[in-house]
């Protein structure tokens, strides 16, 4: 079984594979290859929304037992189509590969089954956040210097994680490198203690990730 998962930029895929790397070697032992992918070219938020269902349709009309998942940052609101929520945006999503079956003419709804959408909430920062371990490492720091709200997962979209993340490194008087940075950080991270941390959005991804059997898309 296949599973392609459709990131916005390079940073995500880095971070998320460094994350998940014991994590996706042993779903591979059980016959489910997880693989990251980048959204195509263009503003990557837009794409990932409007792009991605279009694709989604074509690889799973041509690759029998695959499953698509689309992952892109809920910040900012209303790109693409009005919403604030993850609900908003899912639903959002789900309209878009609607349409695409019903563009190609496809009217088999199985096919709903082998699409799915996650987020994070606000950004890919929300795990940076949430790994403090690692942000006291990588900023060589006994405390950190900058506070934000407790859980991890209610920043806003007035304050998102990654904006969070620079005024911390501001703080300790460095520059953050979204490609660099957080795939160190999330290297040595525990994902169990992410999934605690972020229960809203992140660990309802891992869990459906975890589920994925050999025979779930058959």
């Amino acid at each position: 079984m296949r599973v392609i998962v459709y990131v916005e930029g390079p940073s995500d895929k880095g971070a998320l594979e460094s994350l998940l790397e014991e994590f996706i070697r042993r779903k591979s032992s059980e016959g489910v290859r997880i693989t990251f992918h980048e959204s195509p070219i263009g503003n990557k938020k837009l794409t990932l929304l409007e792009k991605v269902p279009i694709k989604a349709v074509d690889i799973l009309r041509s690759q029998p037992n695959t499953v698509v998942v689309a992952l892109p940052d809920l910040y900012p609101k209303n790109i693409g189509f009005p919403h604030e929520t993850y609900e908003e945006l899912r639903d959002g999503m789900i309209g878009n590969f609607r349409k695409a079956l019903r563009d190609k003419d496809i009217q088999d709804d199985r096919f709903l089954d082998c699409f799915h959408v996650f987020c994070f909430k606000h950004d890919l920062e929300v795990l940076l956040l949430a790994a403090k371990e690692g942000l006291l490492k990588r900023l060589n720091a006994s405390k950190l210097k900058v506070e934000w709200r407790e859980p991890v997962e209610e920043q806003n979209h007035g304050r998102p994680p990654k904006e969070v993340i620079k005024e911390l490194f501001s703080a300790h008087g460095k520059l953050y490198d979204q490609t660099v940075d957080a795939p160190q950080i999330l290297t040595e991270a525990k994902l169990d203690h992410l999934t605690e941390r972020c229960p809203q959005c992140f660990k309802p991804f891992i869990d459906f990730l975890e589920n994925l059997t050999p025979a779930t898309s058959s």
